[in-house]
């Protein structure tokens, strides 16, 4: 999660850009699949030796498999999530794994963050705004997600307690 000015705006009052986690960056990938593919060729280099030639096969299926999980998983690491509060709305972007995009807007005051509990464990963050709701985070950890909610929770009430301004529109619904 980052949570620097996203758009250098002066008016927004809680910037935050929220993306999945990837350790692994493309060098440690190649190096995993060509080492996997090494070890897989090897072993299957072995069987074949002793007549088993069927499971150089799965030996090379398995090193597909393990290459198209990166693939999807990196596809996946796309998304991001762009969150500006400023004193009038709350403006929430969203990239899915595919390019979709979505934008919204809500308007602080009557904004409800639902942050779900079970016990120890943090589920999912959802902003409730005139009876429909915005899941976000769903990519953060449960740790960060609790951490955002948190300071999301705090840049909006720092927003509630600022006097209200006469030339601020009054509605505004998820779009």
């Amino acid at each position: 999660m980052s949570t620097v000015p996203a758009t250098g705006d002066p008016k927004s009052l809680f910037d935050a850009v929220l993306t999945p986690h990837r350790s692994l960056g493309h060098t440690g990938f190649m190096i995993l699949i060509l080492g996997f593919a090494a070890v897989s060729l090897a072993a299957g280099i072995g069987f074949l030796s002793i007549g088993a030639w069927p499971v150089l096969g799965f030996f090379g299926l398995d090193v597909l498999l393990l290459y198209i999980a990166f693939k999807v998983s990196y596809a996946r690491a796309r998304q991001i999530e762009a969150v500006r509060l400023t004193r009038e709305h709350l403006y929430i972007s969203k990239i899915d794994a595919k390019g979709r995009i979505a934008h919204y807007r809500l308007q602080p005051y009557w904004l409800k963050l639902d942050l779900e509990r079970d016990g120890d464990s943090v589920g999912s963050l959802r902003l409730f705004s005139h009876g429909r709701y915005v899941t976000l985070g769903n990519q953060l950890s449960p740790a960060e997600r609790a951490d955002f909610a948190a300071a999301l929770g705090e840049a909006l009430a720092r927003v509630r307690s600022l006097p209200a301004q006469s030339d601020s529109p009054s509605t505004s619904v998820i779009a």
